[in-house]
C-alpha cells in the first residue's frame, strides 16, 4: 500500500534514529561560529586577553565557563581579545595596559573582561609625579607596587591582584605583587625587601577534550635590596608570565615574561633594580571554545529527501500509484 508524503507518494520508509556527532570549535583569533543543524545549546568557554605588566604583574583575562548556553541557528560573531601590551623599556614613569575583552555573540553577547594592568611608580623622590602604585581593575586585577592596593576583579570572572608593600626607608627598590588569576588572588608583598610575589592560579577546563589551565596571573618583579638580590614571582598556572629577576644587574635577567597566547595569562613584571632597560611582559591573548554535544534524532516514517527518491526510483523501489 502506498503512503502519502506531503505530496510525494512512495513506499513506506520506517523510522530511523540518526546521530549528529559532537563537535568542538576553537577560536584562537576572531571569526564567526555557525552551529550544526540539530544543535540548540552548547558548552562555552570565553577567556579575555591578560593584562600587561609594569613592575606589578598583570591580571589574567576574565574567565567565563557556561554550561549550557543556548545557540541561535544564525551565525555568531566571535571577537578574541588581545593581551595588554608590555613596556619595551620600563621605567617608573610608565603605566601599564589592560587586556582586551573577548566577546561571543552580538544581540545577547557573552563578554569576558580584559585583565588589569600591573602597578608601577616605585620609590618616588619628593616632588615626583608618578603613575599609580595600585594595580588596575580588570577580569582579574593587576598586582600593586610600593604600598598600593591590588586591582579589583570583575565579579564572577577572576580575582584581585596582590597588594604591594613600601620600602622601609624613604625610598628604594622593592618586590612587587602578583596579578590575580581566575582561580586565586595574586600574591601580596609583605615587606619592601621581599622578592616578587607569585601570580594567582588559573582554572583547569576540559572543554577541548583534555584538561588545560587558563587565566593565570603574572608574577611580580624581583628586587635588588642592598646586597641581597631577590627573584621575581612565578607566573600563575594557566599562562601567567614570570616576573623579572633582580639577581644580576643585566637587562636580560630583569625582563618580565609575556603571558602565554590563547590562555589569557597576565604578563610578568619588569625588575625595578637593574639598569633601567628591562621590558615588562605583555598579557596573553584570549580564547573561545564551543562544544556542541552529540544529538540523537529520528527520521520520521514516510519522509524522503530528493536524493532518496532518486535512488529508489533508479532501483525500481518507487511507485507513483
Amino acid at each position: 500500500m502506498a503512503s502519502s508524503n506531503g505530496g510525494v507518494v512512495g513506499v513506506d520508509n520506517p523510522p530511523v534514529q540518526e546521530t549528529q556527532a559532537e563537535q568542538i570549535t576553537t577560536f584562537n583569533s576572531s571569526g564567526t561560529f555557525t552551529a550544526q543543524p540539530k544543535t540548540t545549546d552548547c558548552n562555552l568557554l570565553v577567556v579575555a586577553g591578560g593584562g600587561g605588566a609594569a613592575y606589578g604583574g598583570g591580571g589574567a583575562g576574565g574567565y567565563r565557563a557556561i554550561n549550557p548556553h543556548p545557540l541561535p541557528a544564525s551565525a555568531v560573531p566571535v571577537t578574541i581579545g588581545a593581551g595588554g601590551a608590555g613596556n619595551p623599556v620600563m621605567n617608573k614613569f610608565q603605566g601599564s595596559n589592560n587586556g582586551n575583552n573577548t566577546v561571543f555573540g552580538s544581540s545577547t553577547p557573552i563578554t569576558s573582561t580584559g585583565g588589569g594592568g600591573g602597578g608601577t611608580g616605585y620609590g618616588s623622590f619628593p616632588g615626583e609625579s608618578l603613575p599609580s602604585h595600585a594595580g588596575k581593575a580588570g577580569g582579574s586585577g593587576g598586582g600593586a607596587t610600593d604600598g598600593g592596593a591590588g586591582g579589583a576583579a570583575t565579579p564572577g570572572q577572576g580575582n584581585p591582584g596582590g597588594n604591594g608593600a613600601g620600602y622601609p626607608g624613604t625610598y628604594g627598590d622593592y618586590g612587587t605583587a602578583g596579578g590575580g588569576g581566575a582561580g586565586a588572588a595574586g600574591g601580596n608583598v609583605t615587606t619592601g625587601e621581599a622578592g616578587g610575589a607569585d601570580g594567582g592560579a588559573g582554572i583547569a577546563n576540559s572543554i577541548s577534550g583534555s584538561s588545560v589551565t587558563y587565566a593565570g596571573g603574572g608574577g611580580g618583579s624581583g628586587v635588588n635590596s642592598g646586597s641581597v638580590p631577590k627573584a621575581g614571582g612565578a607566573g600563575g598556572a594557566g599562562g601567567g608570565g614570570a616576573g623579572g629577576n633582580a639577581t644580576t644587574h643585566t637587562p636580560s635577567s630583569g625582563v618580565g615574561q609575556a603571558g602565554t597566547a590563547n590562555t589569557g595569562g597576565g604578563g610578568g613584571g619588569a625588575s625595578a633594580s637593574g639598569p633601567g632597560s628591562e621590558a615588562s611582559g605583555a598579557g596573553g591573548s584570549g580564547i573561545v571554545i564551543v562544544a556542541e554535544p552529540a544529538v540523537d534524532y529520528i527520521v520520521a516514517s514516510g519522509v524522503w529527501d530528493m536524493n532518496a527518491v532518486y535512488d529508489n526510483v533508479k532501483a525500481g523501489n518507487w511507485t507513483n500509484a
